[in-house]
């Protein structure tokens, strides 16, 4: 199909095979055998022969064809029938391998024959080296995310709490076990999005247990741009949405003991589900406090209801404790100067505003796929995106996510500091305030290049082209964007339509006490004493 749609990768890949002779490529080959369509589908194993020419190997005729889903895991199964071995290690394209990183491969193979508990070690999981945090912030701050979870958060998953899955590569699977149990992803479209997960499932229902060794390390490229990792972010919290709807995870949740269900709960969907439930409580209290202040029920007669703000700013403060986990990592592994200044640059270059932005990100897709499905693959590419982004194209990624509920949240703590009678307003919605300017601010602060008065000007002439325009398809008109961005709407059931039916009824409240306030008296003379 490359050769035939003349892309390049095709070129790139053969000479990959020619420069390396012992590369091997599987894909799947479809022949048409009659006009009506009818296609016979095979699996195919390619190599170089030495002299040029690329060489068949095998071709294994299939049934019908295998991609029923997204590509990636279809394809990690069907090339699974052309591997040796009884291991199999699962490397993605953005990793790389280090020459005296393979010198332990044989130790590591060893960890299967160790058997440390009463079941076999199916899968063996390998810590990752993020080399792409020096290209930016935003780089910078996944490289730490991911110290967190794929080295922290793994090591404690795998012991004491004996729940780590199958989250990614490079793990290295027991291929006999797997290849008699499915293979090593599931890829029905929709549910199975996360697709990786699922091997983690299987494995466990099944009676395998996984493993996590960290004298091995594969190299990682994480994504670089904003752009990129807000894809990769709504792709994890949809994957996470389909999860729970899945029956891999009901089975799980019959048949887990407690204390193991509680850290695969929090390991997984619980997460995102915490993200859900932080994002909401922002927006309840924001709502409460600017309804108690509209209708003037901050007091019940000489006693003052509202929280005082010291023991809010000491509660938001707790927050970051959870940074303290990291500084020790780093520390042990950089030592503590430059675990200190790590630390530093991160709150100095606005890592507190990216962060906040992300948990908005994971609550709104997770809510849309709870609420209304449509879970999709999103391929971020991981490539090196350090170039700047047009502001209309901004606008289009981060409208309906972040920017409409930044504005209603700074909205309504402006009017809760114009009618509010109680005291140290600041110490009580510093944290709202910056959750409001970080999803307001974030698209455009880890923009490069967002301050150059040229780019700006240019990229607001191209914004307002948008906004007038009426053709095209979303990225020219704003309206066909609007009516692509809120389809879900019209295939939304009842149930979930109740929880839009609630929001509207808390503008209509905000509206009923803005009305019955002194803005809208008649009396707009000098000697009034209200004004």
């Amino acid at each position: 199909n490359m050769k035939r749609n003349q892309d390049p990768k095709a070129e790139d890949i053969e000479k990959l095979m020619h420069r390396f002779p012992h590369l091997r490529i599987a894909y799947i080959d479809n022949i048409r055998i009659n006009r009506a369509g009818a296609s016979i589908y095979y699996s195919v194993l390619l190599k170089s022969d030495g002299r040029g020419n690329i060489q068949e190997v095998y071709r294994v005729r299939l049934p019908g064809n295998p991609v029923i889903g997204e590509g990636k895991p279809e394809n990690q199964n069907h090339a699974m029938i052309f591997t040796r071995g009884e291991f199999l290690q699962t490397i993605d394209m953005n990793q790389e391998g280090y020459f005296e990183e393979a010198l332990k491969m044989r130790n590591c193979l060893q960890e299967f024959a160790k058997r440390e508990g009463p079941l076999p070690t199916t899968i063996l999981g390998l810590r990752e080296h993020i080399f792409t945090g020096s290209v930016s912030s935003l780089a910078n701050y996944m490289a730490l995310q991911e110290i967190s979870f794929v080295t922290l958060g793994q090591r404690v998953l795998t012991r004491p709490l004996h729940i780590r899955l199958h989250y990614g590569h490079p793990d290295i699977f027991d291929k006999l076990f797997f290849i008699t149990r499915g293979g090593i992803s599931k890829s029905s479209k929709g549910i199975n999005l996360s697709e990786d997960i699922f091997a983690g499932y299987n494995n466990v229902i099944r009676g395998g247990s996984v493993g996590f060794k960290e004298y091995l390390q594969v190299g990682k490229g994480r994504d670089v741009g904003m752009s990129q990792i807000y894809k990769f972010e709504a792709k994890l919290s949809q994957g996470a949405g389909e999860q729970s709807l899945s029956r891999d995870v009901y089975r799980m949740c019959h048949r887990l003991d407690f204390c193991r269900l509680l850290s695969f709960y929090y390991g997984g969907i619980g997460h995102y589900f915490a993200n859900v439930l932080t994002v909401l409580t922002v927006y309840l209290v924001v709502y409460l406090m600017a309804v108690l202040a509209l209708f003037d029920l901050e007091r019940i007669g000489e006693r003052v209801i509202t929280p005082m703000g010291t023991i809010q700013m000491l509660l938001g403060g707790l927050g970051l404790l959870q940074t303290i986990p990291l500084f020790a990592t780093l520390g042990v592994e950089r030592g503590w100067f430059a675990s200190v200044q790590e630390i530093a640059l991160v709150f100095i270059t606005g890592g507190p505003l990216h962060f906040m932005f992300h948990i908005q990100t994971k609550a709104n897709y997770m809510t849309q796929t709870i609420l209304v499905g449509g879970a999709i693959y999103r391929p971020t590419g991981r490539g090196f995106v350090t170039q700047h982004t047009p502001m209309d194209e901004q606008y289009r990624f981060f409208a309906a996510s972040h920017l409409y509920l930044g504005v209603e949240l700074a909205a309504g703590l402006i009017l809760m500091g114009l009618y509010t009678d109680a005291e140290q307003y600041f110490g009580r919605t510093w944290s709202l305030w910056l959750a409001s300017i970080s999803f307001l601010a974030s698209p455009f602060w880890f923009n490069p290049l967002t301050f150059d008065w040229n780019v700006v000007t240019n990229d607001y002439i191209l914004w307002l082209r948008w906004i007038q325009g009426s053709s095209g398809g979303a990225t020219k008109s704003w309206s066909m964007w609007w009516n692509e961005e809120n389809a879900f709407y019209k295939k939304m059931p009842f149930t979930s339509k109740m929880f839009f039916m609630i929001k509207a009824a808390l503008h209509l409240l905000v509206a009923q006490g803005i009305q019955r306030s002194n803005l809208f008296r008649s009396d707009m003379s000098l000697s009034n004493p209200l004004i």
